[in-house]
């Protein structure tokens, strides 16, 4: 298949609102709801989507996340979600069938609806996701799989719905999947000259730009307790 056949249906749009999710920790809004009906986009995503922690989520390099509904079926094998469990497991806005980590790279131009967005980064898994989930460890399998979904910056405004088309209209870095950067960003294991090229490659989110310019520095020490542990 040629890349510029790459088009999905929206299978699913989900929003959620911040709220007091569990005892004695930060407020969340990885407890998303399915809506119906036609949903605003703007430069910060869903016109009725929250984050909670504006310095680790949200914001213009990460306002809509995207998760594949075709690794559902491997977290249920791997028994680490009940067998026919549905989106929204994993605190994502929009559920696909089709479009991955591996066939998707980093400064994707796609089509959403009447929006036009960009693929800025992958996810980066935080404890919430464990505690959302009810398995701990569920971060860290994230982080090992690769399997993380990834986020959007908001190119031109729109909206869209459920059983619209998402669809590539243009590829920047052919090299660079989701998946070879995402792995690189979060295992910290790539080569200084690989690094270089990233911290260069202005469709990565600007954190993440920063990151890959210390590892090209030969620094890829860092202390992810505070992002990982619960």
């Amino acid at each position: 298949m040629n890349h510029f056949d790459l088009s999905a249906n929206i299978d699913g749009i989900f929003v959620g609102a911040v709220k007091d999710c569990w005892e004695g920790k930060p407020p969340s809004a990885i407890q998303k709801d399915r809506v119906d009906g036609r949903q605003l986009i703007t430069s910060l995503g869903f016109s009725e989507d929250a984050q909670a922690d504006l310095t680790v989520h949200g914001g213009e390099d990460k306002a809509i996340h995207h998760y594949a509904f075709d690794h559902y079926s491997a977290w249920q094998a791997e028994g680490l979600i009940a067998p026919g469990t549905l989106p929204v497991a994993f605190g994502e806005n929009i559920s696909t069938t089709g479009l991955t980590e591996e066939n998707l790279c980093i400064g994707d131009i796609l089509s959403l609806g009447t929006a036009v967005v960009q693929i800025s980064q992958g996810r980066q898994p935080c404890w919430k996701l464990g505690l959302h989930t009810g398995h701990k460890e569920m971060p860290y399998q994230f982080q090992k799989t690769g399997r993380t979904g990834w986020y959007y910056r908001v190119l031109e405004p729109g909206e869209v719905g459920s059983g619209d088309r998402i669809t590539l209209v243009e590829r920047l870095n052919p090299n660079w999947s989701v998946l070879a950067v995402t792995r690189a960003r979060l295992t910290r294991r790539i080569l200084p000259e690989d690094a270089e090229v990233l911290s260069q490659m202005k469709e990565l989110a600007q954190g993440w730009r920063q990151a890959f310019c210390r590892m090209a520095e030969g620094n890829a020490i860092e202390d992810t307790s505070a992002r990982l542990g619960a």
